[in-house]
């Protein structure tokens, strides 16, 4: 069955930049991901939420696409991102504090916004400081 959606708002300096993200929250969601996929839209993406904040570790086993992996603290702060991360690679690419969620983007995504460490992410899962 196809994932719910729902808006995720990147707000860079005084910008918006709303992302139609399907939403990973069980076990199967998150571990299926965007593993697969031949495409995905240019403002488009999957946010993993946790119940709990807590350090974080993904890969990029069978997924085709390059992404970018946005590391965001439970306030919605972004802690870190992981660009242009590759294709198939089992390496684990680690969040490096407590996040709450991790929003994965097309390659080049973050950079094209300018989004980067310390800027904001609104979603209802976040609780702004």
């Amino acid at each position: 069955k196809d994932m719910r959606r729902e808006a995720v708002t990147l707000v860079v300096g005084d910008k918006r930049h709303v992302i139609d993200a399907e939403i990973a929250a069980t076990t199967s969601e998150k571990s299926l991901g965007l593993m697969y996929r031949q495409k995905l839209a240019p403002d488009a993406g999957m946010l993993f939420l946790y119940p709990a904040p807590q350090e974080i570790s993904m890969w990029m086993r069978n997924t085709i696409l390059p992404l970018d992996m946005v590391f965001i603290r439970a306030d919605g702060t972004v802690e870190r991102i992981a660009a242009d991360t590759e294709p198939f690679s089992e390496t684990s690419i680690h969040s490096d504090a407590d996040v709450l969620a991790v929003l994965e983007l097309n390659a080049g995504t973050a950079a094209r916004l300018g989004l980067a460490a310390g800027d904001r992410v609104e979603h209802a899962a976040f609780k702004a400081p």
